[in-house]
């Protein structure tokens, strides 16, 4: 992989507000500054933003924690983001109890099968909001009717989140952690 195009910063090259900001982000349920927050770091006031949504989303959302990395897995997919993708299996694997099969089917771009009614919820109503912007009717409705108005809401803004932190990771060229080999092979086009 070639060099990061966000230079990573370390705390003497940062300013008082990076400072801050890397100290809030650290201090957190995150533990750290990683990932999408090396590039985001550079923009102190968007990465404190950043993280306050990805905070709700990740620990105070109204939709279960499996359901949530399997959003951030679907999502890591479509837009082949090595890192989310390797940070994502191993929390959806260490902390959630998404099959294995079911893993491995999103990682070579296949749809699962057997899932749960809320997995295959959750898996139509995100393919269908990457793929058209809305999920279809029937779909919008069997997510309210797992996860209530207040889960179909962050369902979506989990879809908008991590395509957004999938776009900041693919483009800032954050290298993987611990020399990692790429996980995901590219899609067909």
């Amino acid at each position: 992989m070639s060099n990061p195009r966000f230079p990573i910063l370390t705390p003497d090259q940062m300013s008082a507000r990076q400072k801050e900001v890397a100290a809030a982000i650290a201090g957190g349920p995150r533990g750290g500054i990683r990932g999408p927050f090396l590039a985001l770091i550079h923009h102190p006031e968007l990465a404190d933003l950043v993280q306050s949504l990805g905070e709700h989303l990740r620990y105070g959302a109204a939709v279960p924690p499996a359901m949530i990395e399997l959003v951030v897995l679907i999502i890591a997919r479509h837009w082949t983001c090595q890192y989310e993708w390797l940070a994502h299996e191993r929390i959806a694997r260490a902390t959630t109890d998404l099959p294995d099969a079911l893993i491995k089917a999103i990682a070579a771009g296949q749809t699962p099968t057997g899932m749960t009614p809320e997995q295959a919820t959750v898996y139509a109503f995100v393919k269908e909001t990457l793929r058209t912007g809305q999920p279809e009717d029937a779909i919008y409705d069997l997510a309210a009717q797992h996860f209530g108005r207040p889960g179909v809401l962050d369902l979506i803004a989990l879809c908008g989140y991590y395509s957004m932190l999938a776009m900041v990771l693919n483009t800032s060229k954050i290298p993987l952690p611990d020399g990692a080999t790429p996980p995901l092979q590219p899609l067909p086009k």
